[in-house]
């Protein structure tokens, strides 16, 4: 009876104190998520290097994903229920799968780019809509010119935004639907007068001396990255949806706030470790400088929808339209998903700053 008593005694004072009893893996809840070998896996990767995730009674389980297509074909079979994905899947699972859109992973608006030769005569016209003074071209340069791309992804709405931008429809060029990779591999023999394309092949483009003539952020427009549920499963264990919450903003908070270098050398460690990919530091450095997360503050902010639509839902409307027009949407889905609550701002309203900043 005596060491019973010592014990609860010990363990009032460990919790008074602040300490973090470790758990066993059996008390631990699994949670699964899903996500592609991108930069915005980071900050959950590092969070459970960390061991994070177990201080607050989780086991984050991370699955890797070749590409969003495949993450969403696995997730009607509740194979994951948190992860981040780009803006395609993440539309088409809001609209047909019961997925909520509960956070931002990152802004990819400067990674996806329309790029042109160095003597390309597109470059000689700066600024021709007054509204986007930084985007190059002119609809007399552009029509008719032959634009390498991938149909139905961040780089096709790149172009159609400059399109736009200049007063012009895919219907004005010549369109030619290839992979990224051989998007790229055409343009470097010199097939095509423009090619779109997303990180990393903006990076190699601009190491081949090839120019940005427009990025979504240079038209005012965001691309993100976005973080989402399992609309019933988070509906029923919010305070799990909150917990991975707070686990990837601390993360986010501390590559925001290490030294550069120290962020850049553990970067380059996820990269190779978790994705497989034995990146530069230069090449590191160059997603720094291209991609950009979102602290609490800032998040809570864009979802906000105190005074009408947020900032998020609007950026998420935008894309859905485009979609749509491209039949990747149908009518009613396309309302469904304007009118519906699947961008919301419940779970990130519920993680305490305070637990981000330790």
């Amino acid at each position: 009876m005596a060491s019973r008593k010592l014990f609860r005694l010990m363990l009032a004072i460990l919790i008074c104190l602040g300490t973090v009893l470790p758990s066993r893996a059996a008390d631990l809840i699994k949670v699964p998520t899903a996500w592609l070998p991108g930069q915005e896996a980071f900050p959950v990767w590092y969070a459970k290097q960390q061991g994070w995730d177990k201080a607050m009674g989780l086991d984050l389980q991370i699955f890797a994903f070749d590409s969003g297509a495949e993450a969403l074909r696995a997730f009607p079979a509740k194979s994951w229920m948190f992860g981040g994905l780009g803006a395609v899947p993440a539309l088409m699972g809001a609209a047909r799968y019961n997925m909520s859109i509960i956070g931002l992973g990152n802004d990819e608006s400067m990674a996806n780019a329309v790029l042109v030769r160095a003597d390309s005569p597109i470059i000689k016209t700066k600024g021709y809509n007054p509204a986007c003074p930084n985007v190059y071209g002119s609809p007399e340069s552009v029509k008719g010119k032959t634009m390498l791309t991938t149909k139905v992804t961040s780089a096709d709405y790149t172009l159609h935004l400059w399109l736009k931008t200049l007063g012009l429809k895919e219907q004005d060029i010549v369109y030619k639907n290839l992979e990224q990779a051989s998007a790229l591999t055409a343009f470097d023999y010199n097939i095509g007068d423009a090619v779109v394309l997303w990180a990393p092949f903006t990076f190699v483009g601009s190491n081949r001396n090839w120019k940005t003539v427009a990025t979504p952020k240079d038209m005012g427009k965001h691309l993100p990255i976005v973080l989402v549920a399992n609309t019933a499963y988070a509906t029923k264990y919010p305070e799990v949806a909150a917990s991975f919450l707070t686990l990837y903003m601390r993360g986010v908070h501390w590559l925001q706030t290490a030294p550069r270098e120290e962020a850049v050398k553990m970067f380059q460690k996820f990269y190779l470790d978790w994705a497989g990919q034995d990146y530069s530091l230069d090449l590191i450095n160059m997603n720094f400088d291209t991609y950009e997360f979102f602290n609490l503050e800032e998040q809570k902010k864009l979802f906000d929808a105190s005074k009408g639509v947020s900032e998020v839902q609007q950026w998420e409307n935008e894309l859905a339209d485009f979609f749509a027009s491209a039949g990747m949407l149908t009518d009613k889905e396309l309302e469904a998903f304007k009118t519906g609550n699947q961008v919301t701002a419940k779970y990130i309203n519920m993680v305490d700053p305070a637990a981000v900043q330790k």
